[in-house]
């Protein structure tokens, strides 16, 4: 049941745990991430643009990716192997992969930043909105304070938890020094992930600069920054000893500032984070020359950014869209992440994409779900601190130039008509999920990404460019890689579902899904052991351009810029804490597909703009899904 943890001069409440083994042990001796041989790269790459290409468009793409492995793309490659021998510390993908998303000049919402939002507490009257806030922030400063002592559990991959998941093995491996541990793990088949990102979580923010934006951290500022109505406030949550404020304060701080009558500015400042990078570095620029220097420096080192929003969610569209984007005012998407919660006390995270991917941020709010419903530090009881919230508590006041407020002005008027042209949608698929798949002994994961390329081969007649991403975390620095989906099996698979399902006998059927399934599986597992071929691709394409040289012709082939421009954009996350999530397309005409493959039921989210139809897509999705279902369960399909 619920129980309160005393506040002792000890503080033991201040941490969410204690780790025996310290949460940095792994991370000196981590596996460096793989640069895969050249030629499985481009053997992978022309698998991955067969289903895409006519016979004459491939044999082109194939004629360029040879000339490209015997010759320039040969020496590029010894290049960046040089290279990463010289660069022991981290991996290749580091470097390329920052500037990748710091020089992007898109506004980050809607292109880069992501959500996840959180299920609700279980104990209904805890979903109150100063409740939960309260709960969740003394959760998340709990993570932080945890983190930072070195007491939070190392985040590990168990392949056999009975064996690796215990005290006894804690006990041993802590003694093993650091540069050696990562073997001990791997002995019992356990993978401990790479933490190096989740140091940006706090404190941090992204700043906008001319041609490549900035990532600030200051690990000092004891500060919270909190939205509400598009108003700033900010006031201390650690003191000067480094502990927390207690939980009664921040209650009575947020009560004063839900209760906070001041009127919405008439030039909401969290526009100016949604707007194009270098349009934002220039406001910025004239920002900080008219006196804001000390409210910026605030809003950029704060613990972390709580949004207040005044109203309540009314269904899981509504609710994807407030955690998605919002309504511009009451964010800042530059932020590390957003701690977003409604009226109703739903809530969610969103969070910018260049300092981290979604293992650390799911790692985040899965202990604060976990430390805010098991141990929430106020119950609804509770009373507010009586304290003097008006002396505490701090609204920023920016002052405002003409230019500015142009700027936010115009900043509202993109925002507003971007989100406009943005559809969500969703579906619950409800005749089965991983339990069947698995009893049937195909690839949940194969079966939900097989499902897209029927869906979208059924409503457009077509296979596409799609991009499925797959956590490299078991590697120092490890980023992320592709999984390319869209194969010759899938396409073949997709044409005798669709076209010729009356041809074909439903044992036939069923091998062409574990066809898929089989090889879904087998791209999978490259992808997380660093041996994918988009990455190294992009590697090799960073080096020829830092140093020089032309473009290769290899980079200049329609295909590979086909290929690159992902019209089906999938990813999947599965926690106990999380509801859904989901993201933006990433080209202007193409889907942005979150969904979660449960033990009975399986949820979809799309996202899309006027120029496709996320509901038809869906609609098609779920008759993928059920011919798929059908058949593994050894029954007609329907046409």
């Amino acid at each position: 049941g619920r129980w309160r943890r005393g506040y002792s001069s000890a503080g033991a409440a201040e941490y969410l745990h204690r780790s025996i083994v310290p949460t940095m042990h792994y991370q000196k001796s981590l596996p460096r991430l793989p640069i895969p041989k050249l030629e499985d790269t481009i053997k992978r790459y022309l698998n991955a643009q067969k289903p895409l290409l006519s016979d004459d468009q491939f044999r082109k793409t194939e004629e360029l990716a040879h000339r490209f492995e015997q010759g320039i793309g040969r020496e590029l490659h010894e290049q960046l192997v040089a290279q990463d021998n010289q660069n022991k510390h981290t991996s290749y993908i580091t470097g390329p992969w920052f500037d990748m998303y710091l020089k992007a000049r898109e506004p980050v919402v809607l292109n880069f930043n992501a959500f996840m939002s959180f299920n609700p507490d279980p104990n209904p009257e805890y979903n109150d909105q100063l409740i939960r806030a309260t709960n969740m922030t003394v959760s998340a400063l709990r993570f932080m304070k945890t983190f930072r002592a070195g007491y939070l559990e190392p985040e590990i991959f168990h392949l056999n938890p009975e064996k690796s998941d215990t005290e006894m093995f804690k006990k041993i491996i802590r003694f093993v020094p650091s540069s050696f541990s990562w073997f001990g793990a791997y002995m019992v088949n356990a993978y401990p992930l790479d933490m190096s990102q989740y140091f940006r979580l706090f404190n941090s923010t992204r700043v906008p600069k001319l041609n490549r934006d900035e990532l600030y951290t200051d690990e000092k500022a004891k500060h919270l920054l909190v939205l509400r109505n598009g108003n700033f406030y900010i006031f201390d949550v650690i003191d000067r000893d480094g502990n927390m404020l207690k939980p009664s304060e921040i209650q009575a701080h947020f009560k004063y500032i839900l209760s906070d009558n001041s009127p919405a500015p008439a030039f909401p400042l969290g526009y100016l984070s949604s707007e194009n990078r270098d349009t934002w570095a220039l406001l910025r620029k004239n920002l900080l020359e008219s006196g804001n220097e000390e409210c910026l420096q605030k809003v950029d080192s704060a613990v972390f950014c709580l949004s207040l929003d005044d109203f309540p969610v009314e269904d899981f569209v509504h609710l994807s869209h407030t955690m998605l984007h919002g309504d511009g005012a009451n964010r800042w998407y530059d932020k590390s992440f957003n701690l977003i919660i409604t009226k109703d006390g739903s809530a969610g995270i969103n969070f910018e994409h260049s300092w981290g991917d979604g293992v650390a941020v799911l790692r985040f709010q899965n202990e604060v779900f976990k430390d805010s419903t098991k141990a929430p530090a106020i119950s609804p009881q509770s009373r507010p601190a009586s304290v003097d919230s008006s002396r505490a508590v701090q609204k920023l006041d920016f002052k405002l130039n003409d230019a500015l407020k142009a700027g936010i002005t115009k900043a509202k008027q993109k925002f507003d008509a971007t989100v406009e042209a943005l559809s969500l949608n969703m579906i619950q698929f409800n005749e089965g999920g991983k339990n069947l798949l698995k009893q049937k002994k195909v690839s949940p994961d194969g079966v939900a990404q097989l499902a897209f390329q029927m869906a979208f081969f059924r409503q457009y007649n077509q296979t596409v460019a799609t991009y499925e991403s797959c956590s490299t975390a078991a590697f120092k620095h490890g980023r992320t890689e592709t999984i390319r989906p869209a194969s010759i099996h899938t396409k073949k698979c997709s044409e005798a579902f669709v076209k010729e399902t009356s041809k074909h006998s439903i044992e036939e059927l069923q091998k062409l899904i574990e066809e898929c399934s089989k090889y879904h599986g087998r791209l999978t597992k490259e992808a997380a052991m660093g041996q994918g071929f988009d990455r190294h691709l992009f590697g090799l394409r960073c080096l020829a351009l830092s140093k020089g040289i032309a473009l290769p012709d290899f980079y200049q082939d329609q295909a590979y810029a086909r290929l690159n421009h992902n019209i089906i954009s999938t990813s999947t996350l599965l926690s106990p804490a999380v509801q859904l999530g989901g993201f933006g397309p990433v080209v202007p005409d193409g889907f942005g597909v979150g969904y979660q493959v449960h033990d009975d039921w399986i949820g979809c989210n799309v996202s899309s703009y006027p120029t496709r139809n996320g509901k038809e897509f869906l609609q098609c999705i779920n008759k993928s899904l059920e011919d798929i279902f059908n058949v593994l369960k050894g029954k007609k399909i329907s046409s």
